[in-house]
């Protein structure tokens, strides 16, 4: 049985940093696309940063230079580091996995909040 963890959400002032962990079980975790997604308030989830099983990165516009995701498979965890945060990332995360792609994952955490202040 799958399960993904999100840990270290919480409240920060614009430009501030966070640091999100995701820990994995119950599956191969180095073979499963791995991605993090947001959902604000008042608007639809969107995806934030993919890492595929061949380590290919791929992020929003709206976060590049800004986010880096990473992973320690010895872990069995996805990291997202969130650098200069702004108001707008403000939201609850998710992290997310996928055998064959995370453009639509199947498996899901239960998100962790973040909120950037002004």
């Amino acid at each position: 049985q799958v399960q993904l963890v999100e840990s270290g959400g919480g409240s920060v002032q614009a430009g501030g940093s966070l640091r999100l962990s995701c820990t994995a079980s119950g599956y191969t975790y180095s073979t499963y696309c791995m991605a993090w997604f947001r959902q604000s308030p008042g608007k639809e989830r969107e995806g934030v940063a993919t890492l595929n099983s061949y380590g290919l990165r791929s992020y929003a516009d709206s976060v590049k230079g800004r986010f880096t995701i990473s992973q320690d498979n010895a872990k069995n965890t996805l990291y997202l580091q969130m650098n200069s945060l702004k108001p707008e990332d403000t939201g609850m995360y998710y992290c997310a996995a996928d055998r064959t792609g995370c453009v639509r994952p199947n498996y899901w955490g239960q998100g962790t909040q973040v909120t950037v202040s002004s």
